[in-house]
């Protein structure tokens, strides 16, 4: 082989196919040629170190041009960095080499192409056809100030429009290996937004993200396709050490509603279900649930005024119903005066006048859930867990749809009674900011904590999401609160004397004291009935997910699926048709990590706009929360859950396998909780949430442990990071980072 051989320039490489020097010397010469910033360099094709001395001296000629050093020496495999395989980070790097010591480097690095790693992923690259030559590229060393990569297409979403820049203070190694987290940005169009905060200062301003984002575009647009960089700050000098097709890029998300007017994901069971549905779930549980719901509105209601709900991408989206004539002709119709009267008192008097709605419709409906709609449901599951072992498919489908239909009367049981317990509280706050304005330090919160009937209690019943795919708590060990007892004492103590301040605060106004009085009562009942029904909704998930598991034990044997948690990726019709014989159909397996992108997805909490005569009633509610407090800027804004301020590290919990890992003290960051989260919330300094409205779980519990919540976020899960210090103000409802709190 010729000295020119041994040695080729960066700028060369473009010249030279891509199994001699390999994808990322190739790409960047290429890139090079083409007026890109990428620093100079020089490769060594895979066959120079079969003269070593010719090699040594030809290296020692190269590394003086390109300068004193030091260098960095990379990989370039023939296979690397290629659209459907880029072996990214299985190949040794070594970094600030000096001079002398390059042809030691070199070796090591021609070394790594047989080390296991790269040996077990060309396994499969071998099976594809595709080459295993490795070549070594080495640069100069950028004296890097910031660092990062940028992502020319969403990598979640499949977003083409919106580009993605991570950055990290000093060198990009730990980012990309995946050893530290940083900053992160997104820019679409004109628009630049850092949505993730670095731990410590600040790495880029929205000018420098743009640039980075305009050089990935470039890039991009240069090839064709969408692009995945490497790039460094070298004082103000943006350069480019890195490019590589996006590998494994899903399809485009579009967001669209599914209908007319709003559409929300965190409003009825959408406070219930965190993630995307599993297809089981949505067809089969989830419609018994609807219609159970309908039931029960019949037959209170006289007729039914259905909720609009769909799935989008996976998601439970829900939509009030639109005001026509046609359907208040047939609400006046079918409901036969009773509706009027009804749904009057339920939503509207209840927010005006709750002692007066209490007496004429909700104390009724609190007893007939009390004497006959909670003992059915348990009667049901009682006898339902005694045959549910000796049960055919055909009895274990109807155990199904009886508890189901149960679960959602049940349900409309909860959103009538417990879930005037939030419009009621709504009305005692406005109350105080009226008339109590500075008697009450803790806010008015402190009057509705501490109550008899309403302490958290551990259940095996309890779920991580009404979706029947997640175990219960019963199933993953429940968590026990030694401390329970002593807080809810303290916070007991606590409301007794705001109680007592606000009675004589109004000791001379005896008529505005009576009204207090009145209404005190009737928002502490339903404080404490909301808890009680929102704990037993539940009840019947242990029985449902042993009918499911049963099911899928049935399709197991018969060959129909390979485990039976693969039941939940059916619909109802296949797997009605795979206990027949039917053998489901090729798009089966697609669906579990179709499931799991979907269930990662950034869902918006709205679709649509709300319709003239409604509005946004979620949006009225968080205004009247926040009262007349003025936003911080730079803030992530959700809904005033749970009022006080706390400042502390946030620990992201996507599921109960992360539960163990919440230390005290740690701010508690997740798309959203149910009941087998509680336990968490007797360590948390504070909550802060995805979805979720004032009457959410985690609005109710955080006011109970009296600890700061926001909720409705948004995406607060993918903005925050486990680790980073952030001020939650729950009063307020903003998550402020530490750098501006």
């Amino acid at each position: 082989m010729t000295t020119s051989r041994l040695i080729v320039e960066l700028g060369q490489a473009r010249e030279e196919p891509r199994p001699v020097l390999g994808g990322k010397a190739v790409t960047l010469g290429a890139l090079a040629g083409a007026g890109f910033p990428v620093p100079p360099g020089f490769v060594v094709p895979p066959g120079a170190l079969d003269e070593p001395e010719a090699l040594d001296r030809a290296m020692a000629g190269a590394a003086a041009r390109l300068g004193p050093g030091p260098f960095a020496v990379r990989s370039s495999g023939a296979a690397e960095d290629l659209a459907d395989a880029s072996y990214a980070g299985l190949y040794e790097t070594f970094l600030d080499v000096a001079a002398d010591e390059l042809p030691a480097a070199i070796r090591r690095c021609f070394a790594s192409a047989t080390g296991e790693r790269v040996a077990a992923y060309r396994l499969g690259a071998a099976e594809r056809g595709e080459p295993a030559a490795m070549a070594v590229l080495v640069q100069p060393m950028v004296a890097v100030t910031a660092a990062g990569v940028a992502f020319t297409a969403h990598p979640v979403t499949g977003a083409r429009d919106t580009t993605v820049v991570t950055a990290i203070a000093g060198r990009g190694e730990r980012l990309v290996a995946g050893e530290a987290g940083g900053e992160e940005w997104t820019v679409r169009g004109t628009h630049v937004e850092r949505i993730r905060e670095a731990v410590g200062e600040p790495v880029l301003d929205a000018g420098r993200a743009a640039a980075v984002a305009a050089l990935a575009r470039r890039v991009a647009e240069h090839y064709g396709i969408p692009q995945d960089i490497e790039w460094a700050f070298d004082g103000d000098r943006l350069v480019l050490l890195q490019a590589r097709p996006m590998t494994a890029l899903p399809e485009p998300v579009v967001w669209a509603p599914p209908g007319p007017g709003l559409w929300m994901r965190n409003f009825r069971l959408g406070e219930w279900l965190p993630e995307a549905m599993t297809p089981l779930f949505a067809d089969w549980l989830l419609p018994r649930i609807e219609a159970g719901y309908l039931a029960g509105m019949r037959a209170d209601v006289g007729t039914v005024v259905p909720f609009r709900y769909a799935a989008v991408h996976g998601w439970y989206y829900n939509a009030l119903p639109i005001p026509s004539p046609r359907l208040l002709a047939r609400v006046l119709v079918q409901g036969r005066g009773r509706a009027v009267w009804f749904l009057f008192n339920a939503l509207i008097r209840v927010s005006r006048n709750p002692v007066a709605a209490d007496r004429t419709l909700l104390a009724g409906l609190h007893d007939q859930w009390r004497t006959r709609l909670l003992p059915e449901y348990r009667r049901a599951v009682d006898d339902g867990e005694r045959a549910v072992e000796a049960a055919d498919p055909a009895r274990l489908i109807g155990l199904v749809n009886q508890i189901g239909d149960l679960a959602g009367r049940y349900l409309w049981s909860l959103a009538l009674v417990g879930g005037s317990a939030w419009k009621i509280e709504a009305r005692l706050t406005g109350f105080v900011r009226r008339h109590l304005a500075g008697v009450l330090e803790a806010g008015p919160q402190v009057l509705l904590t501490g109550l008899p009937g309403a302490e958290p209690r551990p259940a095996a019943h309890a779920v991580h999401s009404l979706d029947w795919y997640r175990p219960t708590s019963g199933e993953l060990g429940s968590w026990s609160d030694a401390a329970a007892e002593d807080r809810h004492h303290r916070q007991a103590a606590a409301r007794i004397a705001a109680e007592q301040a606000c009675r004589t605060a109004l000791a001379d106004r005896p008529k505005l004291l009576g009204s207090f009085v009145g209404l005190l009562r009737v928002a502490q009942r339903y404080t404490v009935i909301r808890e009680q029904q929102a704990a037993d909704l539940t009840l019947g998930w242990p029985l449902l997910r042993c009918c499911v598991h049963r099911l899928g034990d049935h399709l197991v044997a018969a060959g129909a699926v390979a485990a039976r948690d693969d039941i939940f990726f059916l619909t109802y019709g296949e797997m009605s048709d795979a206990l027949c014989g039917v053998r489901p159909g090729p798009a089966v397996p697609r669906r579990r990590p179709e499931w799991e992108r979907h269930r990662r997805l950034p869902a918006p909490l709205t679709l649509g706009t709300p319709p003239r005569l409604i509005g946004d009633p979620i949006a009225r509610a968080v205004a009247a929360a926040r009262g007349t407090h003025s936003v911080p800027a730079g803030s992530l804004v959700g809904h005033p859950a749970g009022a006080g301020r706390a400042t502390g590290r946030v620990r992201v919990v996507d599921g109960p396998a992360d539960f163990a890992a919440f230390g005290p003290g740690e701010i508690l960051v997740a798309k959203a909780t149910a009941p087998a989260w509680t336990p968490l919330f007797a360590r948390a300094a504070a909550v802060v949430t995805d979805g979720g409205t004032l009457a959410a779980h985690a609005s109710l519990v955080a006011r109970e442990y009296g600890i700061p919540a926001v909720v409705g976020t948004g995406d607060a899960t993918a903005r925050l990071r486990t680790g980073e210090m952030i001020t939650v103000d729950g009063g307020i409802g903003v998550v402020i980072p530490a750098a501006r709190s």
